[in-house]
């Protein structure tokens, strides 16, 4: 993990912690399962920390600031959503040895199970990026906080992303059809893909990258009527509404200017750093952050709700915050983030009553 030499690396994510405010860091090791990772827990003022599980092939530095960043989002996602949880996130490294045997990946989740047996009042973990239901039915034999085992996490966050969108372009682009209006989709894994399918639907007009081109190409055919275009090419597509579906950050500050969109919404946590988000900003462009339109997959796992009650939820949420927005002239993801915190001030200042 992160160098302890003084001024080196861990200074620094300890700097970052305190800059966010986070509760605690947990690295996780268990030579004989391969675990390798890191728990983070951004804040329990409003309950137990959602933990979404990622596994991931990446180097450890990039783990902890990915789950450090991940569980702020979620403390904020969870607020937004009226759900009384905090916000946590866990990165697990790729084992060398991989996963494709079946009892190898059992021995790794119930590895982590065990792990963070001893937090089960404080954090609960569910599925995210590269971890299935399955996975974290494992996890669930050595500790009962856990969730999401039988929700379809990604094809209702995909769909409470569609269902966001269409209450963002209502202020942004004038009207909540998404018919002809032409979307530029990065990144088309589970949630991409469920988004891209429900755009097709009402008939909006795909342009798709993925770093993986034959996922792009696939979706296409299945589709018919999408352009399938490269990755470093997908920011200078002329759209209005550009919608960011990858592992996080994939919107760098330098890109910025090459957008042609009016909006921005998408499933992917982070896809801007705060330089971006102000790059955006100055250049006119709405963003609705990923804490605000991606929540349906928790919502339904959270609180047993279908998939169209979370998607309304989402709707409901975006549109309250793009109608404060326009109220006041203020962006959207600087008026989302008050609403998180504010609640999160207000519900935490009852443990004094």
């Amino acid at each position: 993990m992160p160098s302890a030499a003084p001024g080196g690396t861990r200074m620094l994510i300890l700097d970052e912690m305190q800059a966010r405010g986070h509760e605690s860091l947990k690295l996780l090791h268990h030579a004989p399962s391969g675990l390798r990772g890191v728990l983070a827990v951004h804040s329990r003022v409003l309950g137990p920390a959602i933990a979404g599980v990622r596994l991931r092939e990446e180097d450890e530095e990039l783990a902890v600031r990915g789950a450090l960043a991940l569980s702020e989002s979620l403390t904020l996602k969870a607020a937004l959503a009226g759900l009384n949880y905090g916000g946590g996130a866990c990165v697990l490294l790729m084992p060398e040895a991989g996963v494709e045997d079946p009892h190898a990946r059992e021995a790794l989740f119930r590895a982590l199970g065990r792990q963070v047996q001893h937090m089960n009042t404080r954090v609960v973990l569910t599925e995210d990026i590269g971890v299935t239901p399955a996975d974290i039915a494992f996890v669930a034999q050595e500790t009962p906080a856990t969730l999401g085992m039988n929700t379809d996490t990604s094809s209702v966050t995909g769909y409470g992303v569609y269902r966001g969108m269409k209450a963002a372009a209502k202020h942004a682009l004038g009207a909540e059809s998404l018919r002809g209006v032409r979307v530029a989709i990065l990144g088309v894994g589970a949630v991409g893909r469920t988004l891209a399918q429900h755009l097709s639907r009402e008939g909006a007009k795909l342009t798709v990258a993925d770093f993986r081109p034959d996922r792009a190409q696939a979706l296409a055919e299945e589709l018919g009527h999408v352009t399938v275009v490269p990755v470093g090419e997908i920011f200078d597509v002329p759209c209005d509404v550009f919608a960011p579906c990858g592992f996080g950050h994939s919107v760098q500050s330098a890109d910025v200017p090459r957008l042609q969109c009016r909006l921005i919404a998408g499933g992917e946590h982070h896809p801007l750093t705060r330089r971006g988000e102000e790059a955006v900003k100055e250049a006119g462009i709405m963003y609705v952050p990923d804490f605000a339109i991606n929540s349906a997959g928790l919502i339904a796992a959270a609180t047993g709700v279908n998939m169209d009650q979370a998607g309304e939820r989402v709707y409901q949420t975006v549109s309250r915050i793009m109608s404060v927005a326009t109220q006041y002239g203020k962006p959207p993801h600087v008026v989302a983030r008050k609403m998180a915190e504010r609640r999160i001030d207000l519900i935490g200042s009852l443990v004094h009553v």
